[in-house]
């Protein structure tokens, strides 16, 4: 087993950038040698045809190159934050709902929310008529991948009448 593959099997699992320290210390070895061999192995994948390369930008982590990413996303189920989680609920409970009130009920955190939630497919966002804000609504992509089926509308009357059922219990 060398440094270099066991660099790499950390690189693979960890799932988030690491520092050359946090390699280190998690192979028990020299920091300018886990250094070195990291160098050698990021020249190594860029020579050749992989659809796999090491970022090296917040630390070093195993990664999908960007033209890939598309074939990917069709198997990997998104990822979503808790906080980008529930901007998407409001939406996904509420729509049609104007950017603006999202903003309101949100904070202006729900813009980097939304773009966030628009590159990844589950939102679609048009001008509304006055063409002063936006409207958000959820896209097919959306219903796939929260496995509904039917209209997301009907989601949000149903768990109105939950609440509605629980506040008269």
């Amino acid at each position: 087993m060398t440094l270099r593959s066991k660099i790499e099997a950390v690189l693979f699992v960890t799932g988030k950038a690491a520092s050359v320290e946090e390699i280190a210390e998690i192979l028990s070895e020299d920091a300018a040698e886990v250094e070195a061999e990291l160098l050698d192995l990021i020249m190594e994948y860029s020579s050749r045809e992989s659809a796999l390369e090491i970022d090296d930008e917040n630390g070093y982590i195993i990664q999908v190159r960007e033209e890939y990413r598309e074939i990917v996303e069709k198997l990997v189920p998104v990822e979503l934050k808790p906080p980008v989680l529930r901007t998407l609920s409001i939406i996904a409970l509420k729509e049609p709902i104007r950017q603006a009130m999202l903003k309101e009920i949100r904070g202006a955190t729900a813009y980097d929310h939304i773009a966030e939630l628009l590159e990844k497919g589950l939102i679609t966002r048009r001008k509304d008529k006055n063409g002063r804000s936006f409207i958000l609504k959820t896209t097919p992509k959306f219903a796939e991948y929260f496995k509904l089926k039917g209209d997301t509308r009907a989601l949000a009357r149903i768990l109105d009448l939950r609440k509605t059922s629980e506040v008269e219990e």
